[in-house]
């Protein structure tokens, strides 16, 4: 899932399935990408951080994104991959 952050002109709240559990991911991405082209999607994580107390609620990871004066840009793995696969 994915949804607009009330108050914050940045911020995608983004749920996001780790292979069996879900988790609540805050992402500085809402200039670049709409809630509707996230779900469904693919994304990769960084899952192994502390829970971040935000105004918002808790982040529970963080989304990685290549960027350059052009836009941001999810990284996101090849087809065949599933939720909760490990990055190596």
């Amino acid at each position: 899932a994915a949804e607009f952050v009330e108050g914050a002109d940045r911020l995608l709240r983004l749920i996001v399935d780790v292979g069996g559990e879900r988790r609540t991911v805050f992402a500085g991405i809402r200039g670049s990408y709409e809630p509707d082209q996230l779900v469904g999607r693919h994304v990769v994580i960084v899952a192994n951080l502390k829970p971040k107390q935000l105004r918002s609620g808790v982040s529970e990871g963080m989304a990685l994104a290549a960027s350059d004066e052009t836009g941001l840009f999810l990284l996101a793995p090849d087809a065949g991959a599933r939720a909760g696969m490990k990055v190596s």
